[in-house]
């Protein structure tokens, strides 16, 4: 049946990372590794974790919850939808306190709690604006035309220090033929 999920990963993502084949063309997703943040028969939310902007976190923040990222951090590009919307991830010291695990200890800060306390109940935070979002069906089409990668996640992909080097280390980790893949130069012809 058409609409069957695709045989080469669970049928539902949330918590796993797509990593953008070299195949998929849009510039959005180009070397993209997307964190699954929901992913049902009604479409997918997700979060581009390798794309930093210019912009740091406290100017682009209002206090206290700038007060809960590191002077330096800056604001990810999550997607392409809706880019002023800000979706804070962390890694929560008390799990049991998240409103919503996705990765390990890893979940989505719950916009509505009072981000005064944040810092005390976190040992890291990412601010990312914007998402990256599909239809229903659209996410299980792109995946059989092989445009993404399905790979298990691990929490320390969402705070890397180096996201150029992400969607690489992504997929030498995949390993088999992916670490040759993870070798290949962006423009081909470069080869």
């Amino acid at each position: 049946m058409a609409d069957d999920p695709p045989s080469d990963g669970p049928a539902f993502r949330r918590g796993r990372l797509l990593v953008a084949s070299p195949t998929l063309l849009d510039p959005n997703f180009t070397r993209t590794v997307v964190l699954m943040l929901e992913h049902s028969t009604d479409g997918a939310l997700g979060l581009v974790l390798n794309r930093p902007t210019a912009i740091t976190a406290r100017d682009a923040l209002p206090s206290p919850l700038s007060d809960a990222l590191p002077d330096d951090e800056l604001v990810h590009q999550g997607g392409p939808v809706q880019p002023e919307a800000v979706i804070l991830m962390a890694d929560f010291a008390d799990p049991d306190s998240a409103a919503t695990l996705t990765v390990g200890s890893v979940g989505v800060v719950d916009p509505n709690e009072d981000a005064a306390g944040l810092p005390d109940r976190v040992r890291s935070v990412r601010a990312f604006g914007g998402y990256a979002g599909w239809g229903a069906g659209q996410l299980e089409r792109e995946i059989t035309e092989g445009a993404w990668i399905d790979v298990e996640a691990d929490a320390a992909d969402v705070f890397t220090d180096e996201p150029g080097a992400l969607w690489r280390r992504v997929l030498d980790r995949k390993g088999g033929a992916f670490r040759l893949l993870a070798r290949m130069p962006e423009d081909p012809s470069l080869n």
